[in-house]
């Protein structure tokens, strides 16, 4: 008997209206992705990679086609469901890192903990054991603009996994920073989700970096090729 995919996407579209006329970023897309693993999505810019992450998170609904993650028809629920769903299993990774300024690096990364229902006390503990595993802690206190591109990196990679989530979206996860340090920043992200066991889903342009992934799927025209 066959596992289960842990993501499924099936006949997914997405279009967009632009000047006066649609958009087709998605047409028909298919795809399995078993757990455990670490996926690379490349593709040109504006190839729609952003979009299929939005969509795998909840964040954005297609217009037609479904969704599953992890056995839950994330396509079928509405809004608040989907808020919901993503605070409780998505941990987001972005490329100018998105970290509340008015916030200490332990408040940002307690944040979606918090968020996902633990008290306070809580999250900062769990946030000080994240930031001690990305070689941050003495800097818990601090504001993020008082941190190197690469140590704020870091710390959204604390806060993507402070709540334990079982699928990890990266989106140009390195596009923001020179190549030693990107490289540094993805021996991190991979050593920290593949030890938890979770899955990894990255958008990226750089074919060097795509080469960590379990499989790499191209975006072109639409449609995913592997």
């Amino acid at each position: 008997m066959s596992t289960p995919a842990f993501i499924k996407l099936t006949d997914l579209s997405k279009s967009y209206q632009e000047a006066g006329q649609s958009l087709h970023v998605l047409r028909g897309a298919e795809l399995e992705i078993a757990k455990g693993e670490f996926v690379a999505l490349v593709g040109a810019s504006g190839s729609g990679k952003s979009t299929l992450l939005n969509l795998l998170s909840g964040i954005d609904r297609a217009d037609q086609g479904e969704i599953w993650v992890n056995g839950q028809k994330l396509s079928a629920m509405d809004e608040g469901q989907r808020t919901l769903f993503r605070r409780q299993n998505i941990g987001f990774v972005f490329q100018f890192f998105n970290l509340l300024p008015t916030l200490t690096v332990r408040e940002n990364v307690a944040l979606p903990r918090e968020l996902a229902g633990a008290s306070a006390a809580q999250a900062a503990a769990k946030a000080d054991e994240l930031l001690q595993w990305v070689g941050l802690a003495e800097r818990a206190n601090t504001f993020p603009d008082r941190l190197s591109g690469g140590q704020q990196q870091r710390v959204a990679i604390a806060r993507a996994l402070v709540h334990s989530p079982q699928l990890v979206l990266a989106d140009e996860p390195t596009g923001n920073l020179d190549e030693e340090t990107g490289q540094q920043v993805m021996d991190l992200l991979e050593m920290l989700t593949r030890q938890a066991g979770n899955n990894l889903f990255m958008a990226t342009h750089n074919l060097e970096i795509a080469k960590r992934a379990d499989r790499v799927l191209h975006l072109r025209e639409g449609k995913l090729v592997e």
